[in-house]
């Protein structure tokens, strides 16, 4: 068996977990990733595109912002179509200045994965049957199997940033954690296209067919979505079809300018939110997936990961350059809170926007008071903008 030592060991290489790897790595502070899958398939899977004020000032922190100031678009609103009706929310004029930056999830590890080659950082691809050991002492231990052999890694804290279905939340004892869930009646038909977006900014559709969403990755490839039912399945669902039912849930003058091509990846999306608390358990911190889930209608899934990784990167600093370990016995606290705000706001999105199987005419009425509310108060915008940039770390 081989074995190692370093000072965090964290498991799962996503955005999150590189992110964190690099962050520490700046600082001095040795790591090793581990991940189960092989670069090209992490790199293969197609998320989230919006990113929070926060992340983009934390992805220029680990200095991995160059192409995504360069490449990413700049978006100081987004607009919100209602049976046929649009009109515009200024993230901007409503923050004070701030933005948000469309720039894909693929790009973004992408160039995650170029900063750690660049500092030689240690992340071991195909890390098979990682199992997590004695994470209430003093150091932890963390083994796992690559290419038949065994390996065990020695370290003072675990990350476990592994996502929903990872190793680390199934970690602890069941007696020690809590976890609370909320399933939605549908899912997001998803497809990328080789196609000029739609609009030059975000478009949130709410129609009595069902929710639909127009996004972009760049001024070449669009991202577009649909409500559908949890029984669809990718099959059910043709180009054609798709393009035709995105067209019928758009102001017209929207669906008359759109360009329509061959999908280049198409998926469906269930929704769900999840929490799990607390975070920390002796010397494992979940962060990102792995302790929490949301709907991705307000955008906030990658983003309250990279709130996780903001605290942590922080509170491993001040542990390991100061003496000070308070900010990671608050992790789990300090974590939790700006999470359950990023669940509310999630929640109120996809309620006010989707349609719900069997949904009483008087649930109808009040999403369509709801509408008409955010748009006739300057307080109730300003919410919505704030919420949606980002709440401060």
């Amino acid at each position: 068996m081989a074995n190692f030592k370093t000072k965090v060991c964290i498991i799962g290489g996503g955005p999150s977990g590189l992110m964190l790897s690099q962050l520490l790595d700046l600082k001095g502070i040795d790591n090793i990733l581990l991940e189960k899958h092989t670069r090209e398939y992490v790199l293969s899977r197609i998320r989230a595109g919006v990113l929070e004020h926060g992340f983009a000032e934390l992805m220029r922190e680990a200095k991995c912002g160059e192409r995504m100031d360069r490449e990413g678009e700049i978006h100081e609103g987004f607009f919100i179509a209602d049976n046929g009706n649009m009109r515009r929310i200024d993230l901007s004029g409503h923050t004070g200045g701030n933005s948000v930056v469309v720039y894909g999830q693929t790009e973004l590890t992408r160039d995650l994965y170029d900063a750690r080659a660049a500092m030689d950082g240690t992340v071991i691809h195909e890390a098979e049957n990682a199992a997590l050991h004695d994470i209430t002492s003093d150091k932890p231990v963390v083994t796992y199997s690559k290419d038949g052999e065994e390996h065990r890694i020695e370290c003072d804290f675990i990350i476990g940033a592994d996502g929903f279905h990872g190793v680390s939340r199934k970690s602890i004892p069941v007696d020690k954690i809590r976890e609370y869930e909320k399933l939605y009646p549908m899912g997001w038909l998803g497809i990328l296209s080789e196609t000029k977006p739609v609009s030059p900014e975000l478009i949130y559709a709410r129609h009595e067919r069902g929710f639909a969403l127009c996004s972009l990755r760049s001024q070449v490839l669009s991202r577009y979505y649909i409500q559908v039912p949890l029984t669809d399945t990718v099959e059910d669902w043709t180009d054609e079809a798709f393009w035709q039912e995105l067209h019928r849930r758009l102001p017209g003058d929207v669906a008359g300018r759109m360009e329509t091509g061959p999908s280049i990846e198409k998926s469906i999306a269930p929704l769900r939110s999840f929490v799990a608390e607390p975070m920390r358990y002796g010397n494992l911190f979940l962060a990102g997936d792995a302790a929490h889930i949301v709907p991705p209608t307000g955008a906030r899934g990658l983003n309250s990961a990279a709130s996780d990784i903001y605290y942590l990167y922080h509170a491993m600093m001040d542990h390991y350059l100061k003496g000070d370990s308070s900010g990671l016995d608050k992790y789990s606290e300090t974590a939790l809170a700006r999470i359950w705000k990023a669940q509310r706001f999630s929640w109120w999105m996809t309620t006010l926007l989707h349609t719900f199987p069997d949904m009483p005419e008087y649930d109808r009425r009040l999403q369509e008071t709801e509408l008409e509310y955010l748009f006739s108060s300057e307080a109730a915008q300003t919410s919505l903008a704030e919420n949606y940039v980002g709440l401060p770390f």
